[in-house]
């Protein structure tokens, strides 16, 4: 496993080059990439379709730097000094715990001074160079797709908050020992919770740039699909708990690599198993049995289903049933896999269920309720 960049720099070149990022993060990171990609794409093709429209907006220009916009820079910048230069001063301590460094109230406070007044003076100057003696209001065209960036930054924030929620929910019992660090640390992600609250700010704020709900959701329903896929390669790759049950069995098949069957996760991220004998540093474990590599499934079923989604979207007419057929695919997809991973399970009335089995199942039902619905009401729903 890499649970470092640097780690799989190494793996691949044999040259240890320190650097202070996760490999599940640059994959989250990427995984947004994704769906920035698919949604921008599915916004260009329904407003090209007369389905979307461009917003005529009045913006004023002209105007000076203003007193709230520099203080706000002021904060902005001073944030991102005070952390920056410590890192860079501490650069050893940042490689190997860079949560730590970022997440504690440690900083270079001269580092945040410089960079407070390094951010308020190109905002003043910035502005000035656009500066008019009488600031004048004007009118601009936006188009849907130029959201994206604004979409993008509220999805992050509050998928990001979801996953952590719905994670400390699962694990309650671990969240209750460590409640400050199951909320701060950046490990234990719920993909639901960030569905969720993630997708519950996109259509509000998409709303409010006038685009309906119905048409928010099937923008997203293939890009939502491939982020998701993106994600699993980085729980693969780091080796981050999401793994499956003990598999000892021998490989249905000679020709199929070891990795596809069954894995140890060596230097796992998560720093569960036992110690490898030998290995020096903070990842150093492995499980002692080996057991379902759940996230390689997922990344070729999950890539499958976008796809098909992918393939599908021109001949979807109403809107809604494209969200509905993805909520069916994400369920059943889940659903399945939750058999051989391993979860915390919840007891009501002698039913043993899994906290995704639950939720899997629920966004099932509403999916198919969405395409059944959209298709009862398909001539209603055509001028939506």
């Amino acid at each position: 496993m890499f649970p470092t960049v640097s780690h799989f720099i190494e793996y691949l070149f044999g040259v240890q080059i320190p650097l202070p990022f996760n490999t599940f993060g640059v994959f989250v990171a990427l995984a947004f990439v994704a769906g920035y990609w698919a949604f921008t794409k599915e916004l260009k093709r329904k407003e090209a379709q007369g389905l979307l429209h461009p917003v005529k907006k009045t913006i004023l220009i002209g105007q000076p730097a203003t007193t709230s916009e520099m203080v706000s820079n002021a904060i902005f910048g001073f944030l991102i000094g005070y952390k920056l230069v410590y890192a860079l001063i501490n650069y050893q301590l940042f490689v190997s715990d860079a949560q730590t460094v970022l997440l504690s109230l440690k900083g270079n406070l001269l580092g945040g001074l410089f960079f407070a007044g390094l951010f308020v003076y190109w905002d003043y100057k910035e502005k000035g160079k656009h500066q008019l003696v009488q600031p004048k209001k004007v009118v601009v065209t936006e188009h849907p797709y130029q959201l994206m960036g604004h979409l993008i930054v509220w999805a992050a924030v509050w998928g990001f908050l979801g996953a952590k929620i719905f994670d400390n929910l699962e694990h309650w019992d671990t969240f209750i020992q460590d409640p400050i660090g199951g909320l701060l640390s950046f490990s234990g992600l719920t993909f639901y919770g960030g569905l969720l609250c993630g997708g519950a700010a996109v259509i509000i704020i998409a709303r409010k740039n006038g685009i309906k709900p119905l048409h928010m959701l099937d923008v997203g329903s293939p890009g939502m699909m491939l982020a998701y896929c993106v994600g699993r390669i980085g729980c693969q790759m780091s080796g981050d708990g999401d793994w499956g049950i003990v598999n000892t069995s021998p490989k249905p098949v000679s020709w199929m690599p070891d990795w596809l069957w069954a894995s140890t996760y060596p230097n796992n991220v998560a720093n569960e198993g036992v110690p490898i004998p030998g290995c020096v540093g903070r990842f150093c474990n492995e499980l002692p049995l080996p057991v379902f590599p759940t996230p390689v499934y997922e990344v070729i079923a999950c890539f499958i289903l976008f796809l098909i989604l992918w393939r599908i979207r021109p001949y979807i007419k109403v809107p809604g049933m494209m969200f509905g057929i993805y909520l069916m695919l994400n369920g059943m997809e889940r659903f399945f896999i939750e058999l051989i991973r391993v979860n915390s399970k919840y007891n009501v009335a002698g039913i043993q269920f899994t906290q995704a089995e639950l939720i899997s199942s629920i966004l099932f039902i509403t999916g198919l309720a969405f395409v059944l619905y959209t298709h009862k009401n398909r001539e209603k729903l055509a001028a939506y």
